[in-house]
């Protein structure tokens, strides 16, 4: 199901056919560095993953990571999307794509538009993203978007601190 259109892109909601595209996004480097190793290593744990993850939170939460794909012949780039962490008061937004996609904005293009769902389709009040605190493109992005850095905190039940962004979504009036 598509979610949202760009210039340039489509965001929509994963498949179990993705497992191919998310198990090399999710062994990428820089994934591996920045969000950290889910374990999977076969087309299956993707598969599960997806189940389990995305396709879980879009049945029970209205919302999750979707697939970004190029809208000029449908080629998975990354994903984009919400996430509801249990450490976290509020929902929080993230993106990762693969390396050959970086760099050509398209991060922030995908990001732009998932924000501007948050605020009219989900009637979020306020939205938050994480980064570790090494991860300075992700957080220039962040603050591209509008999002204010408000400071470290511990991630999840671990002694890591992680950068905290947040953005007000309400509607100016």
């Amino acid at each position: 199901m598509i979610v949202l259109e760009t210039d340039r892109l489509i965001l929509r909601h994963q498949t179990v056919e993705d497992a191919a595209f998310i198990l090399e996004l999710m062994n990428d480097p820089s994934w591996i560095r920045y969000i950290g190793d889910k374990g999977l290593r076969t087309l299956d744990d993707a598969r599960s993953f997806i189940i389990k993850g995305p396709l879980d939170s879009y049945a029970r939460k209205g919302f999750g990571f979707y697939l970004t794909e190029l809208k000029d012949g449908g080629t998975p780039v990354g994903i984009c999307g919400f996430a509801k962490r249990d450490f976290l008061e509020d929902v929080d937004i993230g993106y990762a794509f693969l390396p050959e996609f970086r760099g050509k904005g398209y991060a922030f293009e995908a990001a732009s538009a998932a924000l501007a769902y948050a605020k009219s389709e989900l009637g979020l009040q306020r939205l938050v993203a994480i980064t570790t605190k090494d991860n300075h493109a992700s957080a220039k992005l962040l603050e591209k978007l509008g999002m204010h850095f408000e400071g470290t905190i511990p991630y999840a039940d671990t002694d890591e601190e992680v950068r905290l962004y947040a953005i007000n979504c309400r509607k100016q009036s």
